[in-house]
């Protein structure tokens, strides 16, 4: 079963220097029924103005997957702990209770846009206060896992986070490791088949729920870039 949240679904915030699309509860956006999704909490996409900066802030013990989209950004903590990520990067950031941080976008002539994913950590585990990868160019790439396979960000979670690129009309098919995972598409329109059956298509921004699935085909209707985060526990 796949359930469709669109972009025109999701909170929305203008602050002026910050402007964000909410997929679950977040701030000032409360939906008892969207309190995140298995381990995955908060999923946003922000477009921060030039040289804007969010104040310190506390996190809880969670996982912070930053994807750069456009621009650079900084992120600090009150550990000491310093690292800038520019256009292309996957950044992750181990939150952990009692340290604050203060994200702000590097640049002051072009705004930061980035999606910013949460997923709860496993209280026994801890990981490396940052960590960052490149994304490439390849069709499919494992960003994030709960062992680092393949070269990718270690989570203190069993999540899998896969960025996807199709060019329009390909076709691939990607199997699932349990009953529930994630879909979002950060660039283009494309439309999922599942058991032979072509579902509803998806635009930029859009994501759905993906809920008793062995596997999900994806068909590119146009230039694809999308993330598919296993979530089987």
């Amino acid at each position: 079963m796949i359930i469709p949240r669109t972009a025109g679904q999701c909170g929305q915030a203008d602050y002026g220097w910050l402007q964000a699309r909410y997929t679950f509860s977040f701030g000032h956006y409360f939906d008892p029924q969207l309190l995140g999704y298995a381990s995955l909490r908060v999923l946003n996409q922000e477009v921060l103005a030039p040289g804007a900066a969010f104040q310190p802030r506390t996190w809880p013990k969670v996982d912070v997957l930053n994807l750069i989209l456009e621009g650079e950004a900084e992120y600090r903590d009150s550990d000491g702990n310093y690292v800038r990520a520019k256009c292309g990067d996957a950044l992750l950031l181990a939150a952990r209770p009692g340290i604050s941080y203060r994200e702000h976008n590097a640049r002051k002539d072009k705004p930061l846009t980035r999606l910013q994913l949460w997923f709860d950590a496993c209280p026994e585990r801890e990981n490396p206060p940052v960590q960052s990868i490149p994304l490439t160019m390849a069709e499919q790439q494992l960003i994030a896992s709960p062992d680092g396979a393949q070269g990718s960000l270690l989570l203190r979670q069993q999540a899998w986070v896969r960025h996807i690129r199709l060019a329009p009309g390909e076709t691939q098919r990607f199997p699932l490791r349990g009953s529930r995972a994630w879909l979002q598409s950060i660039h283009g329109a494309f439309h999922a088949i599942t058991h032979g059956e072509k579902r509803e298509a998806l635009a930029c921004g859009d994501g759905a729920f993906i809920h008793d699935e062995a596997d999900i085909t994806l068909v590119a209707d146009t230039p694809l870039r999308a993330l598919l985060i296993d979530l089987p526990t």
